[in-house]
């Protein structure tokens, strides 16, 4: 160990390292309100110049992160949000936090990931340390950024330290959060992982050390290929179970007893969010490169991204059953964020649902507390209030999300007819219930 890195090492113990974050987002903000309660001084760089603004003033785009916590870190003036990327040269430890979209093709958009590299480069000195926490395909940490940051010479593994770490955050998620969720690293050479594991096991209770940049970047695709295929299946399942008149509801509450040998998934209209629909089309994409053909993937998003049609058609035997046609009717959904209680719409199934009903020439509406507003495709919605008068208005009511945005017992009992998508309404006969 040179003394550059003994140097770090130290710094990161005594919690006297600067710690830089690229992007502020879901990932980046928490990241960098963890670090600076834990005493050390942070830098979160972002290139919205109206995100950093507000963060400044106190104001938090990010449901994880209330606005009296951001303003207690402020407060102590550990954390400073920036858009003067000059800034980076005086962070010990620089860690990337941007999206990795993809591409309409279906191929990893990793321009945000080049342009922090970028960044970086530019400023880049002996000791720093990387990491790299953005999601993308194995390969990307040591094929893409490191020869990027190697181009003035500097040479990773002896003159600084470049390291992956998948992020794990669950937004909205009340039990594990940053400090009680264990941390993967992988690294390109002995030291970086060293120093990445001791760098996050100031802030997180347990860190996993893997073998290399490349084993930590499989581990986020494993975890979320493995969601996307066993939800994949779970919809299948749905589908074959309402063929045979079954409900699959019951049908999985009752496997779910089984103490070994099974974990229950839920169907739903779809999947969405910033991981589950995109990350398995990272390694997806890795492997088509190498002449592999990755059919669980593969099979489970066709599955998966059919689940929009699925519901609509369902909508429509409802609506048929009760002599409407799909066009012209007054269809109210409950929920469009991507999961229970968030705000976030990214990916999300209902609002793909909704376009479809539009389609159609249906009538949409929606009620989501968390989104007061909402776009799909060019077309804008705003949350409706909901009352007794409301709910009868509308041919059908149905309910896209399974968190109690509203009595859904108050719900069914004023309603014409309600197609439960989510299972959110409590079991029990009801001639004006559907179910997925």
């Amino acid at each position: 160990m040179n003394s550059a890195t003994a140097h770090l090492r130290d710094a990161i113990h005594e919690r006297t390292a600067k710690i830089g974050v690229l992007g502020l987002g879901y990932v980046g903000l928490p990241l960098c309100v963890e670090f600076a309660r834990k005493g050390f001084a942070v830098t979160g760089f972002d290139v919205n110049k109206e995100v950093v603004d507000a963060l400044r003033r106190g104001r938090s785009h990010v449901s994880d992160i209330p606005a009296q916590v951001l303003r207690e870190v402020l407060r102590t003036k550990r954390f400073h949000p920036s858009n003067r990327f000059d800034e980076l040269s005086g962070q010990d430890a620089i860690i990337i936090c941007v999206p990795t979209p993809l591409r309409k093709s279906k191929e990893p958009d990793v321009s945000y990931i080049v342009t922090a590299a970028s960044q970086i480069f530019h400023r880049l000195k002996k000791g720093q340390l990387i990491i790299l926490e953005s999601t993308t395909y194995p390969g990307t940490t040591r094929e893409l950024v490191q020869p990027m940051l190697e181009e003035g010479g500097l040479k990773a593994g002896r003159d600084f330290h470049l390291a992956f770490s998948p992020e794990r955050v669950d937004p909205g998620n009340k039990t594990y959060r940053i400090a009680n969720t264990p941390k993967v690293v992988g690294g390109i050479s002995p030291d970086s992982i060293r120093l990445a594991a001791e760098l996050y096991g100031q802030i997180v209770e347990t860190v996993v050390p893997v073998s290399s940049a490349e084993a930590a970047e499989m581990v986020k695709l494993l975890e979320n290929t493995f969601r996307a295929v066993n939800i994949g299946l779970v919809n299948e399942i749905a589908m074959m179970c309402h063929k045979l008149g079954l409900d699959v509801w019951e049908i999985i509450g009752a496997a779910a007893t089984k103490p070994f040998g099974f974990m229950p998934f839920q169907p739903g209209p779809g999947i969405g969010g910033h991981c589950i629909p995109l990350d398995p089309q990272y390694l997806a994409w890795k492997m088509k490169s190498l002449n592999f053909e990755p059919r669980f993937i593969e099979l489970a998003g066709v599955i998966n991204s059919s689940m929009p049609q699925y519901v609509v058609a369902r909508m429509a035997d409802v609506l048929n059953l009760r002599r409407k046609a799909l066009r012209g009717s007054r269809i109210l959904v409950l929920g469009v964020a991507y999961k229970p209680n968030v705000s976030d719409v990214r990916e999300s199934p209902a609002l793909d649902v909704i376009h479809l009903l539009e389609e159609r020439g249906a009538v949409v509406s929606y009620h989501d507390p968390h989104v007061p507003r909402a776009h799909v495709q060019e077309k804008r919605y705003a949350s409706v209030p909901l009352s007794a008068a409301a709910l009868r208005r509308q041919d059908l009511v149905a309910v896209m999300t399974g968190h109690r945005i509203v009595d859904y017992a108050w719900v069914l009992k004023h309603s014409r007819a309600v197609f439960d998508a989510r299972n959110a309404i409590p079991h029990g006969p009801d001639p004006k219930l559907f179910r997925l």
